[in-house]
């Protein structure tokens, strides 16, 4: 099993900070400080060290150090299979994106997503059952993607292959072959989509199932016909079967077929109304029967914990065990929770990265947890090791 650390981070001109380095031993890290002080930076520019645009999702001139937009950097060692290799990425200002380098040599984002593991939970994912279904979807490929490193190029690719057909269908009728290439496109990677989406979702059930905890079970879902099929497999025959490949392929012609049918509907909705990214996420509190939306606010964040939880434990039953990181999580827990939840972390061998306001919320941390404090100076942020 390969257990994934953050050994040492290193922030230039990023958000809050000038400049600011951590050392971490590979030891989980408790940063506290006030609100607004830069705790959730830290905590962002980690999150950029994995595919994607961070757990705020932000563009790359937002995370430039103000007022001078010079650019942005992050360097990271970073503990995995291999032994400990350099991850720099950042952006200078003006660019579209955002460069990334493994060990010196120029890599993909894609890349990202084989060598580091990670799962997050932040106080703006508390509206999660509430907001609408692109979150989330995004919260799903987030698990999904964990597993299966090429589910985001799926994605992307699928995206991308889908605002093509829908621009075609927008300016006119289109080339009728020239559409048809572009929706089995869209029907392979869907299908691939949809396949990685319900295998994730298996493995976080099992996980919570087998698990000893105090936070609530969920009863997941994924509202799609596309990722049903692939569930109701998956539970039959299992996550290995034939039949798993062969229904990959009838769900690739299924949706190339349903978006040749669509073409004049979805050129007057100005969309394309059919495949998996039309899908949702569906929670329900096992011990209620009651969906998670209707829920209330603590039993909602419990519920949160409890699936970030089953997927760094199913990561770490597949081979990998995960960083976590929790933004101002303990803050919403009383003791006996907060102590569950670090128990559980620990037991898990995972690093975990966790802000909050004062010192007291993480005195149930082991001693080795390397703990900073975190202020806000004319400079800019500080880090302190307390």
């Amino acid at each position: 099993m390969t257990n994934i650390a953050i050994e040492s981070l290193q922030l230039n001109r990023f958000r809050s900070y000038t400049g600011a380095r951590l050392v971490t031993g590979g030891a989980s890290v408790a940063l506290y400080g006030p609100n607004g002080a830069g705790k959730t930076n830290v905590l962002e520019a980690l999150s950029l060290l994995v595919p994607g645009r961070g757990l705020r999702r932000a563009a790359s001139e937002e995370l430039m150090r103000r007022p001078d937009p010079v650019g942005w950097r992050l360097r990271a060692e970073v503990t995995q299979a291999e032994g400990l290799v350099e991850v720099v990425t950042g952006a200078e200002a003006g660019a579209s994106g955002r460069m990334v380098e493994i060990d010196g040599k120029a890599a993909t984002q894609s890349a990202l997503g084989h060598l580091i593991r990670m799962v997050w939970l932040t106080p703006a994912m508390d509206r999660l059952w509430l907001d609408g279904a692109a979150e989330r979807r995004r919260f799903l490929d987030r698990i999904a993607l964990g597993f299966f490193p090429a589910h985001g190029e799926a994605s992307i690719r699928y995206e991308k292959v889908m605002r093509e057909r829908n621009r075609l269908l927008k300016d006119g009728p289109g080339d009728p072959s020239w559409l048809g290439g572009l929706e089995a496109q869209m029907g392979r990677e869907g299908a691939r989509i949809a396949r990685a989406r319900a295998l994730a979702l298996a493995r976080l059930e099992a996980a919570q199932n087998q698990a000893e905890t105090l936070f609530p079970r969920a009863e997941m879902a994924i509202l799609g016909y596309m990722e049903a099929r692939f569930a109701e497999v998956i539970r039959s025959a299992g996550a290995d079967s034939e039949e798993l490949d062969a229904l990959e392929s009838e769900e690739a012609a299924g949706l190339c077929a349903a978006l040749g049918v669509g073409r004049v509907r979805d050129a007057a909705a100005g969309r394309s109304l059919t495949g998996p990214h039309r899908s949702d996420l569906e929670a329900i509190y096992a011990v209620k029967s009651m969906p998670a939306r209707a829920c209330s606010t603590g039993e909602q964040k419990a519920l949160l914990i409890s699936l970030i939880l089953a997927n760094a434990r199913a990561l770490a039953e597949a081979g990998t065990v995960p960083v976590v990181l929790l933004d101002e999580v303990a803050a919403h827990l009383d003791a006996e929770r907060r102590a569950a939840l670090y128990a559980e972390i620990h037991g898990l061998g995972c690093q975990a990265w966790m802000t909050g306001t004062g010192p007291e919320l993480f005195e149930a941390l082991p001693p080795e947890t390397r703990r900073f404090s975190v202020t806000e100076t004319p400079d800019g942020s500080a880090l302190e090791a307390a």
